[in-house]
This record gives structure tokens, C-alpha cells and sequence, in this order.
């Protein structure tokens, strides 16, 4: 009950403390792990957020910019006390909290880097130990040579502060939620198998890839940052595919009736490309799971429901 209290011919109103919050009561506030996933509204960051929240210890901050992520991955997520969704751009956030987050030597940074560090590889299958092959002045090297300073200055700021890190040199990745016209080859595929346009493949057809199915890949980004190797470290399906094969394989699942038409490649496409994972089997006890051809009917499902088009009978 409220009391009035005189003082000095002031009444001054004294009121009991406001109750906490009932979220205070919440497994939020038992949470001992507090996971920030920057560009968690994207394809593979989205799927890492629903892993990680399937941990009722984790409570999870997810920051987006939404330039190539979207809100509808994790609407499932809103409202939920141990997650929470910041609209930021990670650069900007970056530079303003770059003092705080050297405060903490305790924490450890999770680098999702890239295959494309190897550029056009010139030894098969990649190998972590390898510098690669990079045209630093290509049209492609905006994103191969952003990678591959992003890992020095992670390794900078590991030996020179101590800052614990881990380094996934991710492959080809495939499944639901990738954005349809994001220029990927098997988004491409699908897309065009689907809205029955002809399949598209770049000259010469004989280049190669990998395809990891999304909840293997991040299966394999847990089992890192969990674990006690820096890396970095491959994690990517070593099943390696031709751009023909690939093409041929929609077009049997998706739409037989679609043609295979070839056009033009882009320059400093990789010939080939393909994981080494023995030591991503060694130090982390991982391997894929899912096949292409087990995969490609769950992205099916996803880009059906998207693009508002019915599987024919």
C-alpha cells in the first residue's frame, strides 16, 4: 500500500517497487548462452537460427539489414522471449561496439567464409591448405578477395588480442528459403524447371560443383563453433557434379518436359570445385547426410509454395 510521508511540509508519495516482468520469470533469463547470428534473416543464417533455438538454453539476437534476408524466415521466432531481431547493417554495428567486443576475451566469432578463397583451383579436391588461384582484379574478385581478408583479419585479431575464432570455408548450399532469383545455380535450376522456362547452363557445361543440403551445412557450423579447431575448415558435400548433370537431374525431377539450352559463361568461372573433408571428418565428426536427389524435392516444395505453381500431374 502506498504511504504519504511528511517532510519538512512536503508530502512525498512512497510507492512499493513495480513488479518485474513476467519475462524475468522466463527461460530467457535462464538462458547461459547469448548467440548473436548476423544476416540471420537469410537462407543459411535462418535455418542456423532454428537449430539454435531448438536449445532452450540459447537466446539468440539476429542482425539484418533485410538486403538479401528476409523477416518471413523467422516469423516464427517473433515473440518468443529468448529471440530477438535487430534491423542493422553488421558493418556500421560493427564499428560502433568494435571496443566493446574486444572487452570481452571470452567470446568466441564464428567466420562463415567461402569456397571461392581457392578462386579457380589449380589442385582437386580443395584442400584447407591451399592458397588458391584468385584474378584479384576480376568480376568476381570483389567477393573472393573480401573473403579472403575477412579470414586475416580474423586471424590478426586472434593473435594480436587473443579474440577466440572459427573459420568455415563453406561450399555450394542448397534447400528451402534460398532467395529464387539470386543467380545461384541450383536456385536457378529449380526456378526455371518450375516456371517451365528453358534450364540455362554456361559453357562449357563440364565445370563442376558441390552441393551440401542447408541442414547438413548447419550441422557442420554447430559442431565448429562448439568445437576446439580454429580452422579453417572445409565443410561442403564432396558428391561433385557436372553443370550438365545437375541440369539433367532437375529436369528429370522437376519438369521433363523442360529443355537444356547453353549460353555464354561469365569470366573467371572455377572449372572445378570440390571439398576435401577429411579433416572436417576428423576434427569434427561431420559428414553430409543428404543427396542431391533427396534434397532437391524439399527445395521443390519451398519454391512451389513461393512462386504460387502447382506440380502438374
Amino acid at each position: 500500500m502506498a504511504k504519504e510521508v511528511s517532510n519538512g511540509g512536503n508530502h512525498v508519495s512512497t510507492k512499493p517497487p513495480p513488479e518485474p516482468s513476467p519475462l524475468r520469470r522466463a527461460k530467457f533469463f535462464q538462458a547461459n548462452m547469448r548467440i548473436l547470428v548476423t544476416g540471420g534473416a537469410g537462407f543459411i543464417g535462418s535455418h542456423l537460427v532454428d537449430k539454435l533455438m531448438e536449445n532452450e538454453k540459447n537466446e539468440v539476437i539476429v542482425v539484418d539489414n533485410y538486403f538479401t534476408g528476409s523477416k518471413d524466415n523467422l516469423r516464427q521466432w517473433f515473440g518468443h522471449p529468448r529471440f530477438e531481431l535487430i534491423r542493422h547493417g553488421w558493418y556500421s554495428l560493427q564499428f560502433h561496439q568494435s571496443k566493446e567486443i574486444l572487452a570481452y576475451h571470452l567470446i568466441r566469432i564464428l567466420l562463415t567464409s567461402t569456397s571461392e578463397v581457392y578462386g579457380d583451383p589449380l589442385v582437386h579436391p580443395q584442400t584447407e591448405d591451399y592458397w588458391g588461384n584468385v584474378n584479384p582484379i576480376g568480376v568476381r574478385s570483389c567477393y573472393d578477395e573480401g573473403k579472403r581478408v575477412a579470414e586475416t583479419l580474423m586471424f590478426d585479431y586472434h593473435r594480436q588480442h587473443g579474440i577466440e575464432i572459427r573459420i568455415a570455408r563453406i561450399f555450394n548450399t542448397y534447400g528451402p528459403r534460398m532467395n529464387i532469383d539470386d543467380g545461384r545455380v541450383v536456385s536457378n535450376f529449380l526456378a526455371q524447371a518450375i516456371r517451365d522456362e528453358p534450364v540455362t547452363v554456361q559453357l562449357p557445361g563440364t565445370q563442376t560443383r558441390s552441393f551440401c543440403y542447408v541442414s547438413d551445412m548447419v550441422d557442420g557450423l554447430i559442431r565448429l563453433m562448439e568445437g576446439e579447431n580454429t580452422g579453417p575448415i572445409n565443410i561442403g558435400n564432396p558428391g561433385e557434379f557436372t553443370m550438365l548433370e545437375l541440369a539433367e537431374t532437375v529436369k528429370e525431377m522437376i519438369n521433363p518436359d523442360v529443355k537444356i539450352v547453353t549460353v555464354e559463361n561469365t569470366p573467371d568461372d572455377p572449372r572445378q570445385r570440390k571439398p576435401d573433408i577429411t579433416k572436417t571428418k576428423e576434427l569434427l565428426g561431420w559428414e553430409p547426410k543428404i543427396k542431391l536427389r533427396d534434397g532437391i524435392p524439399l527445395m521443390e516444395e519451398d519454391f512451389r509454395k513461393r512462386l504460387g505453381i502447382l506440380k502438374k500431374n
